[in-house]
């Protein structure tokens, strides 16, 4: 789905909620009601599909979520590979199940801006990075997508 199109299935004041999805932790960012800002949530510690589902659609209610964005991890030619596949194959189960507007924001490089990040700005040791990485990255897609969202 295009950024506009997105845009055009949003009800005011309504939260986004990011993704950086990944096989053992879903990270997790969310919108404030205005779309302007991204702020990490909370890591899910994956386990199955039933609880993951309880635990997405538990914030989807608290935070007033409108709209999902999951960060597509494309291959630096901009190509998808099997982990982008695997993303788009877990939202297509939970688009099934939320029944909320679903798009998709080019994660390449988010992890490694977001370490440099805490490891250059932030002074942030290796293993307090690792607790909060996953967010992080969820944050940063989150963020470019709002900035996008501004322009659609």
């Amino acid at each position: 789905m295009k950024v506009s199109e997105f845009k055009q299935q949003l009800k005011p004041y309504q939260a986004v909620i990011g993704f950086d999805y990944g096989a053992k932790r879903l990270g997790v960012a969310v919108s404030d009601l205005l779309l302007t800002v991204a702020s990490s949530y909370k890591i899910i510690y994956r386990s199955n599909w039933e609880t993951d589902l309880a635990e997405i659609k538990r914030i989807i209610s608290e935070k007033e979520v409108g709209g999902i964005v999951f960060g597509l991890p494309l291959q630096m030619n901009g190509e998808e590979g099997e982990i982008a596949q695997e993303v788009r194959h877990f939202a297509e189960k939970l688009e099934k199940e939320v029944n909320l507007p679903i798009a998709f924001w080019d994660e390449r490089l988010s992890s490694s801006a977001m370490e440099n990040f805490l490891i250059k700005e932030v002074d942030m040791s290796r293993a307090k990075r690792k607790k909060v990485l996953d967010a992080s990255a969820a944050s940063y897609i989150l963020q470019g997508f709002l900035d996008a969202l501004r322009y659609a």
